[in-house]
């Protein structure tokens, strides 16, 4: 009977530079093919994080394991099944994009009959072929990132780990680098770290968050912007009433009297307690004028999860 392995399983993984903890008791794993992205602001440990995963970097305590395989004990064997994309492309810029690519090829221990072929594929993948024979050097910042991602593919991984994939690309370039992300998570599984919101809004099925080296989420894109952080009802009522008859309702978490006759009342999601504020302030006399449904950004999520850790 063949033992089915997760696609990747971090365990209690901490990484310390000199005096420093950067990453701290981080457990995650991976079961099914999708688009899995390391949120955190710049310094809070993704890309020690990525390295230790792309077996870069050796970590200090805990275990990283692909397929069931142990990066640290069998890092060939758990390397043939990750392609790895650090912040900066790891090009050599006085090849040409074939050249840079065999290359790679060769540095994965592909069979040489094989590389060709793969080549080709990932220069058609990235939309690359027509510039195969450009040296490196003369290529703008959105293609050479694209290399940079062919390179991470070249050899048919079944993870592919992006360490902020858009970074520094305008915004033309950050839409093609998207599209190309999710074509190619179509046949494996993507991991990626941004400090960037919409980055993971754009791309990504499920988040985890680090903030100062440890996790302080995990769980949908929907979970992260809306179970978390409840809805927000802008409401006007002329008769006044007081916050704490409006947090009696329920479903209504809290409640803030703005200015005038403005209040802003966070509630459960359920459309009964919308019902119900209706109902009441008829009731009441509370004279309901206007009533607007405002998600909280992700931006205050991401501030409200962070200060939960200081």
């Amino acid at each position: 009977m063949t033992i089915e392995h997760p696609i990747l399983s971090v365990n209690n993984l901490s990484h310390k530079y000199q005096i420093q903890w950067a990453v701290k008791d981080i457990d995650f794993e991976i079961t099914r093919k999708g688009i899995y992205g390391l949120l955190g602001a710049n310094g809070a440990g993704k890309s020690t994080i990525m390295n230790i995963m792309s077996g870069v970097l050796n970590q200090s305590h805990g275990e990283v394991f692909i397929k069931g395989i142990n990066i640290k004990e069998q890092p060939i064997e758990a390397k043939k099944k990750i392609g790895f994309l650090p912040q900066k492309p790891p090009l050599l810029l006085e090849m040409t994009v074939e050249e840079f690519l065999i290359h790679a090829a060769r540095l994965r221990l592909m069979d040489r009959i094989a590389i060709p072929e793969a080549v080709d594929i990932v220069l058609e993948k990235c939309a690359l072929t027509h510039f195969k024979r450009r040296v490196l050097s003369n290529l703008s910042g959105g293609y050479q990132q694209r290399v940079g991602i062919a390179q991470a593919i070249i050899h048919n991984p079944e993870i592919v780990i992006f360490d902020e994939p858009t970074n520094g690309l305008d915004p033309n370039q950050i839409l093609e680098v998207r599209k190309l992300i999710k074509s190619i998570a179509e046949e494996r599984t993507v991991i990626l770290s941004t400090h960037i919101l919409q980055e993971v809004q754009a791309l990504c099925d499920q988040i985890w968050m680090i903030h100062e080296g440890t996790m302080v989420f995990t769980g949908s894109l929907h979970d992260f912007d809306t179970h978390l952080s409840p809805s927000v009802l802008k409401v006007i009522l002329k008769g006044l009433p007081s916050t704490s008859e409006l947090e009696d309702i329920p479903g209504i978490l809290s409640a803030c009297h703005m200015e005038k006759a403005e209040y802003h009342l966070e509630y459960d999601l359920n459309e009964e307690t919308l019902e119900r504020l209706v109902e009441k302030s008829m009731e009441k006399g509370w004279r309901l004028i206007e009533i607007v449904r405002e998600k909280k950004s992700l931006e205050n999520v991401f501030a409200t999860l962070s200060q939960h850790r200081k």
